[in-house]
């Protein structure tokens, strides 16, 4: 296959889309439109990616960085304009030239790499990719000739009767021989009443130019769909969350209600883990073999490894060893690792804080900037308390102790290894290993006092 580069137009401002965000920005499981445009480009050794901007293009460059080629098309005067602001990067080329949009999300890489193909194959100046509905109202027609290559597109408002009953649409998106494209788009005119250079007239202008114009049809035409406005944005998002899913069932998840779980692009799972109802798994987060995640697990940016049990439960930018079990009920703040085997019970909120293999943290409890030893167990109600109004102490925990319930560690502390705390103890001084710390008022009853103070009457 000859050289392979692509020009994606990302310049309209997308006004029905009613929104301050730039259109092609919006994101679809996950990451932005256009940001799944070159994600798939990326994968079929695609020499140059031009991407043409208008507005907003300083946050689409924000996005994508140096993962492309940015032309800039200062007015929006038609496709075929758009196209054109890519030439300078490109006309020395030689090749095929995809013609993406950066608005159609969906189009995969399998999609991209048959029209390629069949492009070569047909040895065409310019192949359409097409797609056939059941409802093509809207839609420019393709219409072919007795040699079933594509002699024109008609647009709706020109179709004919006989034309409109055609259900084979065109797509927008388009390979061209690299070279006659820029000669072809240097060719459109604006003679139309928006006095607009539309992309679609490079057909017509190849055709008496006597060049073969080949067109093929998508499998599923949802995967071609463009998002205009917010109707189409969900479609597309439910469209994509469909197919991810799908894709990680057959390799090896089970998904007990794909309906209710929410998967976005770039997560990864092993085999033989199960998610249940109302599972969101978003960003980088990547989840091993054999687990249980859900129901209502919120995972962001994870990394979880083989046989974790997660429920009910919010996890974010932290690290999750083989085994432990977290939830139900507990919040998991960045920058948390908990070893293998252990256990983050209900009601527990971990920040910037390590857990030991096999120590438990069941209940009640919140630990920030701390570290737990292993085989320790962390009684209920126990503080961190580790801010003390304009810096943040650590706290540490060695292995084998016991943390009573209800009590304070004052940081900076260090409680040793084998050391114990007793219960409603607030601790502010090193406990040093093997020791046993008691730190609360010595208890005192006064006889016959309570008698004497006030009482709610019954009513």
């Amino acid at each position: 296959m000859s050289s392979i580069h692509a020009v994606i137009l990302a310049a309209g401002q997308g006004t029905r889309m009613k929104s301050k965000l730039y259109k092609v920005l919006h994101p679809v499981c996950g990451k932005p439109m256009v940001q799944h445009v070159v994600d798939s480009l990326d994968t079929m050794q695609v020499s140059n990616v031009v991407v043409v901007v208008g507005h907003g293009a300083d946050k689409v460059r924000e996005t994508l960085q140096d993962r492309v080629i940015y032309a800039m098309q200062e007015e929006q005067l038609g496709t075929a304009h758009a196209a054109l602001q890519a030439k300078d990067a490109l006309a020395d080329k030689a090749g095929t030239t995809l013609l993406l949009y950066g608005d159609v999300p969906l189009l995969s890489k399998e999609t991209l790499s048959k029209l390629l193909a069949y492009h070569e194959e047909q040895k065409a100046a310019a192949t359409v990719l097409t797609a056939v509905v059941s409802d093509p109202t809207g839609y420019g027609r393709i219409v072919r000739d007795e040699t079933n290559e594509v002699s024109r597109i008609v647009e709706q408002k020109d179709a004919s009767d006989e034309e409109r009953l055609i259900t084979e649409i065109n797509t927008g998106i388009y390979c061209f021989d690299n070279q006659k494209m820029w000669d072809t788009l240097r060719m459109v005119k604006n003679e139309n009443a928006q006095g607009e250079y539309y992309i679609t007239d490079c057909v017509a202008i190849l055709r008496e130019a006597n060049e073969k114009v080949a067109a093929f049809s998508a499998v599923d035409p949802d995967e071609t769909m463009g998002v205009n406005d917010r109707v189409q944005l969900s479609m597309a998002e439910s469209y994509m969350r469909r197919r991810i899913n799908e894709m990680h069932m057959r390799n090896g998840v089970t998904i007990i209600d794909p309906a209710s779980t929410y998967i976005e692009a770039d997560v990864t799972i092993g085999s033989d883990t199960v998610l249940l109802p109302n599972t969101v798994l978003k960003g980088n987060t990547s989840i091993g073999s054999d687990c249980k995640i859900g129901p209502q697990a919120d995972l962001t940016d994870m990394d979880v490894s083989d046989t974790v049990c997660i429920s009910y439960s919010v996890l974010t930018h932290s690290k999750i060893d083989e085994g432990a079990t977290v939830g139900p009920f507990a919040y998991i703040r960045p920058q948390t690792h908990i070893g293998p085997h252990a256990k983050v019970g209900d009601f527990v909120e971990l920040k910037n804080t390590i857990i030991g293999a096999g120590s438990k943290v069941n209940h009640l409890t919140y630990l920030g900037d701390s570290e737990v030893g292993q085989d320790t167990n962390i009684g209920c109600g126990t503080i961190s308390v580790n801010y003390d109004g304009a810096k943040k102490h650590k706290t540490m925990i060695g292995d084998r102790s016991f943390i009573g319930c209800n009590t304070n560690l004052v940081a900076p502390v260090t409680v040793g290894n084998e050391a114990y705390v007793a219960a409603g103890s607030t601790i502010n001084q090193d406990v040093p290993d093997g020791a046993f710390a008691i730190a609360r008022e010595r208890q005192t009853n006064k006889l016959g006092y309570a008698v004497n103070l006030p009482r709610k009457q019954s009513e």
